[in-house]
């Protein structure tokens, strides 16, 4: 069988096997079966390790390669990139779900779109209670619009391997440790590439505590190295795109639980919008 798209998981130290295994069960239970599943151990240790190991006996699509040493998620991406088959890459983390129709959905639409580059699509999000919120990208996202944050969500995305080939992939750097996404996606722009994101909830972005925590005030310093460094290279100057610069730094010197709440109440705030938004719509037509 050829390989449509080759799916990616850089994985370091994930010890909680439920996860894992949710993430992987959600690849086995695609709609699309011409897959392949890369799955680098980027230095795992003990019994982390061994987990990932198993997995290649549950199908003959997965395949899981090594790493000694922890190279972080830009060089471990990199690696299943150069061994992938698939016309198209789809990225997935070991701890997220993508919908059984994911794949196909953006298979289909970047075979009958050849003017993007990569899709990505809408998420619920999820913690260990369960979904507690939905996060919607802009559809068609423009250089302005990564002056906040990414307008994609990485581990949702599928991209087209010659894409990567052609570009380098993502940039190893310490720089880059949290931000692979945001500093890719923010190049790929800069050279002329475009991406767009599908109205539909295709996958479950995992946003709880712990994802917050992860997020180390250096790695925010690094950030915004990044965001001076790639503003100017999307063509973005002014006061405006200097504040911007400076906010993952700004976040950085708030407490994890104050961060949580002001990130969930935006959250609930746009689902309200939305919500009115739709009711609108129904009464006008």
């Amino acid at each position: 069988m050829d390989v449509l798209v080759t799916v990616v998981m850089g994985v370091y130290n994930q010890h909680n096997k439920k996860e894992l295994e949710a993430a992987v069960r959600s690849i086995l239970n695609q709609t699309i079966t011409g897959w392949e599943l890369i799955i680098c151990d980027d230095g795992s240790e003990g019994e982390a390790a061994e987990n990932l190991k198993r997995y290649e006996k549950r199908d003959g699509r997965i395949r899981v390669i090594r790493h000694d040493t922890n190279r972080g998620l830009a060089a471990t991406l990199n690696t299943c990139i150069s061994q992938a088959k698939g016309k198209y890459i789809a990225r997935m983390d070991a701890d997220d779900i993508s919908m059984p129709d994911r794949l196909e959905r953006q298979y289909q639409f970047l075979e009958a779109h050849p003017e993007y580059a990569f899709v990505g699509c809408n998420a619920e999000l999820i913690d260990d209670s369960g979904i507690w919120g939905m996060r919607k990208m802009p559809e068609k996202p423009e250089k302005k619009d990564f002056l906040p944050f990414s307008p994609f969500i990485h581990p949702s995305v599928m991209v087209r391997r010659e894409v990567y080939l052609k570009t380098g992939g993502y940039y190893v750097s310490k720089e880059t440790w949290r931000c692979e996404d945001y500093e890719l996606f923010m190049r790929l722009y800069a050279q002329g590439y475009r991406g767009i994101n599908m109205q539909e909830i295709l996958f479950c972005y995992r946003e709880n505590k712990e994802s917050y925590e992860r997020r180390k005030f250096r790695y925010r310093l690094d950030e915004a190295k990044i965001r001076h460094r790639n503003f100017k290279y999307l063509g973005m100057r002014g006061p405006a795109v200097w504040l911007y610069t400076i906010r993952p730094v700004a976040a950085g010197l708030l407490p994890v639980p104050v961060l949580m709440y002001l990130k969930r109440r935006q959250v609930k705030k746009e689902v309200l919008r939305e919500t009115y938004d739709e009711a609108g719509e129904l009464q006008t037509e």
